[in-house]
């Protein structure tokens, strides 16, 4: 597995595996399948729900700790009472019980909303008591991701937004480069939206290739240098999502889907203020 070597010198695998919107009760069973056709890097949140069937997946495994490199992601803090820098350690505290862990390798902000800061200061501790490896934020926009780091002891190693050939984000990749923050795509393939399976762009390189669409687009990503979390509950499509390394776009090929972008998110926009409310009043514990 290629991996990406994060601003803190650890290695990340490029390619992993997500259980966004797979069923708690599927939970198990997909990540194990996924282990078994080989991920190593696993992607869950606090938000999701499944925590406990990853780490039920991952002890069934038999997979050595260090083999594996498991993110999961901190929800908004209200704390009614106390500090949110104190329930950010809970959440955390939470998330490692659920997951059957010692640590994490990557902790991320889920939502660039609330007192963020405070939850960084924490978390900062945390990766400095060497509970987790490197930590990270999603769905940061670049003012707000710029702002953090310009205020903050440590820079975040990994920014997770939504990232694929409708919405590739390259303004934000080159700034995120500059200051040493790892792009990660969430949504690759845009929960096909756009009919980006059919698309005819990525059909026509995709049979010059012999290979599916969804081949395309994660390789599309992979040269872009971006980490991406894809998803399915299906054995045979997990092991052809990894089946990316052996073959390579033309520069011509790059930029045909270069002209796919649009700009514009497929699924929500963190500025809109009925989203932010929304997202803001959402409450997992």
């Amino acid at each position: 597995m290629q991996t990406v070597t994060l601003n803190n010198g650890v290695e990340m695998p490029i390619v992993g595996f997500g259980v966004f919107q797979i069923p708690d009760n599927e939970t198990q069973a997909a990540a194990e399948a996924a282990l078994e056709a080989g991920y190593r890097h696993l992607d869950t949140a606090a938000s999701y729900g499944n925590e406990e069937a990853v780490g039920a997946a991952i002890k069934a495994s038999g997979i050595p700790r260090e083999d594996l490199f498991v993110t999961t992601k901190l929800w908004i803090q209200h704390a009614p009472t106390g500090s949110v820098e104190d329930d950010t350690k809970r959440a955390f505290d939470n998330s490692l019980r659920r997951l059957g862990l010692d640590y994490l390798d990557l902790y991320l902000i889920h939502q660039p909303l609330g007192d963020y800061y405070a939850e960084w200061r924490a978390m900062q501790e945390l990766h400095q008591e060497g509970r987790i490896r490197a930590i990270g934020v999603s769905n940061f926009h670049p003012d707000r991701l710029v702002d953090l780091i310009d205020h903050n002891q440590i820079v975040p190693a990994v920014n997770q937004i939504e990232t694929h050939p409708f919405h590739q984000h390259t303004a934000d990749q080159e700034l995120m480069r500059e200051r040493r923050v790892q792009i990660e795509s969430w949504g690759p393939f845009a929960e096909g939206r756009n009919n980006l399976f059919t698309n005819p762009v990525l059909s026509q390189i995709a049979d010059a290739h012999g290979k599916s669409v969804a081949q395309v687009v994660l390789r599309w990503l992979v040269q872009r240098g971006v980490v991406v979390v894809s998803k399915s509950v299906r054995p045979d499509r997990m092991a052809q999502n990894l089946d990316i390394f052996n073959f390579a776009l033309s520069e011509d090929q790059m930029t045909q889907i270069a002209t796919l972008d649009t700009g514009a998110s497929l699924f929500f926009d963190h500025r809109d203020p009925a989203m932010v409310t929304w997202l803001g009043g959402r409450r997992i514990d």
